[in-house]
């Protein structure tokens, strides 16, 4: 057994002794199935500024312009579907093993991966909304038409939350009420760096929860909070953890 594989071993007994565990997922998860980090070096902000593309003012002054910059990401995230981190997670919960995800991800590839529990920070972009009337669009029925029109005649907003616009309250308290009671948080493909999802791990660390870290490289996690560091490709370490849990374990829960 060499020492990732021991490294999971530990990581899935505490899987399956937890009566409540959580995942908080960023970027990392779907870079696999082929969205980049918006902040890496061919991702999104490299060509756009976030403060002239992104901000809520921007999409109220010049929501044509604003387009311009969404068909790209669109093109992108509609292209996507789940990897197999993604799928590992949706079994896991299915098993009754991991009980919400806490995503900063706006692609819906969690849902599309079988999980169910996904309370989301930064929204989805699978719908679209007016800002004027109201009325909600599914993307797909939108897509082609550029920039998407409401029947009112407004430009429609998707359902992500730009820089400027609050996290939705409810995915806020939600997620502080669960990291204060969580006895296990799988922080994938985050440093978590950006506020408010920062905030997890360390009230679940204060909770006295296990920190079981998947990331490609160490990030500033590692060395404060992390219990278990699992380095890796999301999209081969969680499904490997989750066949130590389902070996372990079995099909349900030990509460």
């Amino acid at each position: 057994m060499n020492e990732l594989e021991r490294l999971i071993d530990q990581a899935s007994e505490a899987i399956i002794s937890s009566t409540l565990t959580l995942a908080l997922t960023g970027a990392g998860i779907s870079v696999e199935s082929g969205i980049p980090d918006f902040r890496s070096a061919g991702g999104l902000w490299s060509r756009f500024d976030p403060a002239e593309y992104a901000t809520i003012e921007a999409f109220r002054a010049n929501p044509e312009k604003v387009w311009e910059m969404l068909a790209e990401m669109d093109k992108v995230v509609s292209a996507a579907k789940p990897n197999p981190a993604h799928i590992a997670l949706g079994e896991l919960e299915r098993l009754g093993y991991l009980h919400y995800i806490i995503t900063q991800n706006i692609d819906n590839l969690h849902q599309e991966g079988g999980s169910r529990n996904v309370i989301e920070y930064h929204g989805n972009s699978s719908t679209l909304s007016c800002l004027w009337c109201g009325k909600s669009y599914s993307a797909r029925d939108k897509r082609g038409d550029m920039p998407p029109r409401c029947e009112c005649g407004k430009i429609l907003k998707p359902d992500v939350v730009f820089f400027g616009e609050p996290i939705p309250p409810d995915a806020l308290n939600r997620s502080f009420q669960l990291a204060s009671s969580a006895q296990v948080l799988m922080v994938i493909g985050t440093s978590a760096l950006v506020s408010p999802a920062n905030t997890i791990p360390s009230i679940a660390k204060q909770n006295r929860a296990k920190i079981i870290e998947i990331n490609m490289e160490r990030t500033q996690l590692t060395d404060s909070i992390t219990d278990i560091f699992l380095q890796g490709k999301a999209g081969e370490v969680v499904p490997a953890l989750v066949q130590a849990v389902k070996k372990k374990g079995g099909g349900s829960p030990l509460v």
